[in-house]
């Protein structure tokens, strides 16, 4: 199964200008791996494609799907919510790098009429999705909702049944704020879930979510937005009930943070921040002589990384729901990429 898999995403790939070149001119790259950012990835690979004439073909197929991709050498760059483990990096077949291409929120994305302005805590969330809140009208909904009037209606967990960067930060958020989630659940990208409907990929998620009254899931921001659906405050660590948006996602991101770019933002301690923020890579081997490579398609992963932490395309982020990376990660991202070489040189 998983050959055929394979077989299909470079298919899929190479129809769409997939890889490769080895002339410098007619230059393709491909990519594969998470949902949750792909609508940026859409709008930035097109101009970027508009003004260079490189072709970038990106298929949204899970963090999961990505990694395993880049693993197996089909696609030129993996795309990943979850930045890699240290034991998933030896894993590899040689080291590869991360790179920070922008911020994003995971949202409580739900279905029911008539109900705006709904409120949850990390608690009751994760008490939803371990079975033991089961009614919308529960008496600790309707305790943080004195002004909504919720109906005596079955919830509908929905959560994602493929390898999920987005099931990691989720997952990475619940087991900081439920102690019970963190031991019969935990956090991973892929989970066994106690209760709920699954559902495949972002758009998998929030197309359930429109199609069923009384659901709720976690879901990146603009496929929320894009299918109109209404979207929960959550409370954060300072008691304060957040809506995501650019501030209060960027908020999440203000702190110190590791010259590999590897760490989670979830949970933050500034009263200002969606508690369910993150960043989301693009992961590359820091060696691109690989695989019969040309130094031009090296080259042109690099640089097209290089543009995708320029104010360029960190512009196109808040135009679709996203946030950019603080200078600090730009700046991580650049000497990141500095170290990334094709034959032992430097390409940038």
């Amino acid at each position: 199964m998983k050959k055929i898999f394979f077989l299909a995403l470079t298919v899929i790939l190479a129809s769409c200008g997939g890889k490769k070149a080895t002339d410098g001119e007619n230059i393709s790259l491909s990519g594969a791996g998470a949902t949750f950012p792909q609508p940026f990835y859409d709008v930035a690979f097109k101009d970027y494609q508009d003004s260079t004439r490189i072709q970038v073909a990106y298929g949204g197929i899970g963090s999961g799907g990505g990694i395993r991709s880049l693993k197996d050498r089909i696609v030129d760059f993996g795309a990943t919510d979850a930045f890699l483990s240290e034991k998933e990096m030896e894993a590899m077949p040689a080291p590869i790098v991360h790179i920070p291409t922008c911020l994003g929120a995971v949202v409580m994305a739900y279905n029911l009429p008539g109900v705006e302005g709904l409120k949850l805590t990390g608690e009751i969330v994760a008490d939803m999705y371990l079975g033991k809140i089961t009614k919308w009208n529960d008496a600790r909904l309707v305790a943080i909702n004195p002004d909504l009037t919720l109906p005596d209606q079955t919830i509908n967990p929905v959560y994602r049944s493929d390898g999920s960067g987005t099931t990691f930060v989720f997952s990475d958020y619940l087991t900081k704020v439920s102690p019970e989630f963190n031991g019969k659940v935990g956090r991973d990208k892929a989970l066994k879930w106690p209760a709920g409907i699954a559902a495949k990929g972002n758009p998998g998620v929030a197309g359930t979510i429109r199609q069923t009254s009384g659901s709720i899931g976690y879901v990146g921001s603009e496929y929320a937005f894009a299918q109109n659906l209404p979207v929960a405050l959550l409370q954060n660590k300072a008691g304060k009930y957040v809506t995501p948006g650019t501030a209060s996602i960027s908020a999440a991101a203000d702190g110190d943070l590791p010259g590999d770019t590897r760490t989670m933002i979830t949970d933050s301690s500034n009263p200002e921040a969606y508690p369910i923020a993150c960043f989301t890579w693009i992961i590359l081997y820091k060696e691109q002589a690989y695989a019969n490579r040309s130094i031009e398609q090296g080259k042109a992963t690099v640089q097209l990384l290089d543009w995708l932490t320029s104010p360029q395309a960190q512009n196109i982020t808040t135009e679709i729901h996203y946030s950019p990376l603080p200078q600090a990660a730009v700046q991580n991202a650049k000497n990141i990429l500095k170290s990334v070489t094709y034959d032992g040189q430097a390409i940038l």
